[in-house]
């Protein structure tokens, strides 16, 4: 592929190569051919393979450098910026916020959201304007279609990047639709659940009135040999585990294979059945068909344990 120039964020402007004496053909024939991929007009990336939120990420990028107006990078697409995992988002559409109460509109691939924004609420994040880390969770969590458990994993996540919980308390006071499910998920929210595969599992367990699961527990041999670090425990007797692929791939260790990881996971759980721990898992599958509460009421019942 021709060698075209990028900017500081990767980003290849047609205006930027025909200013550099490339040929506007050879731009065109770089699309055609889809050595590079157009994340916006005028605006392209070499191809490759990369996640949902990369391609998100990228676009956003775009949306912003190109802007003819001043607007704000915001939900879903200010979390992406930020590095904050969202349960099931929606990347169709870049999201940017006005800073006004005029100027909002929504096409199929852009949302223009009106709304004024405090100079605390407006952070940069490599040259782009980006609303806070407070602001962006609290955003997506009182729009998040799942509710109570989309706004529980934005949360939870924000948390993990070291946000203010009193400051995204402070933002919900504010009368503004979905901030009644979002306080009650900034209650519950928690920086030990690790994906919002796991804070899935937990909104569900809570909406159900389950007993509420330490998180995160290490348990020891009784020589104080480590022997496992667990998503959630209910009185050191019953275990749960969310699985998923990617958790696997997360922990790999060097030279390791995802199938590695699934033999050393099932030795360590191996371990904890020989200390007469109960673990119990489930999958994307089980979240999304309303299993997990069942499989864990029934062993709550079995092992008597209710709410502390």
């Amino acid at each position: 592929m021709t060698s075209f120039p990028t900017d500081r964020h990767g980003l290849i402007h047609r205006a930027a190569i025909l200013a550099a004496q490339f040929s506007d053909d050879e731009y065109r024939r770089a699309l055609q051919t889809k050595a590079t991929i157009s994340v916006s007009r005028g605006v392209c990336v070499p191809a490759g393979q990369r996640s949902a939120a990369e391609w998100h990420r990228l676009k956003a990028i775009a949306a912003s450098v190109t802007s003819d107006v001043a607007a704000t990078l915001s939900h879903q697409s200010a979390a992406v910026i930020h590095g904050v995992e969202m349960l099931r988002p929606n990347l169709r559409r870049v999201h940017m916020t006005t800073g006004s109460p005029n100027g909002g509109y929504r096409t199929t691939t852009a949302h223009r959201h009106v709304g004024t924004l405090s100079p605390d609420e407006v952070v940069e994040i490599d040259g782009l304007r980006v609303t806070s880390l407070e602001r962006t969770a609290v955003d997506v969590a009182c729009t998040s279609p799942l509710g109570f458990a989309g706004a529980l994993a934005v949360f939870d996540s924000a948390l993990r990047k070291d946000a203010d919980r009193e400051v995204m308390a402070r933002l919900l006071r504010a009368r503004r639709r979905g901030a009644a499910h979002a306080r009650r998920a900034l209650h519950h929210a928690d920086a030990l659940a690790e994906n919002p595969g796991e804070s899935w599992g937990r909104a569900q367990m809570i909406e159900a009135g389950l007993p509420i699961p330490r998180l995160q527990h290490e348990f020891h041999g009784i020589d104080g040999e480590f022997i496992a670090r667990t998503d959630y425990d209910w009185a050191g007797l019953l275990v749960g585990e969310f699985d998923g692929k990617v958790k696997y791939e997360k922990h790999l260790r060097p030279g390791e294979s995802t199938s590695d990881a699934v033999v050393r996971e099932k030795a360590r759980e191996d371990s904890l059945r020989r200390r007469g721990i109960v673990v119990v898992r489930w999958t994307w599958a089980d979240l999304e068909n309303g299993r997990v509460v069942g499989i864990i009421r029934e062993w709550l019942t079995r092992l008597a344990i209710s709410a502390a």
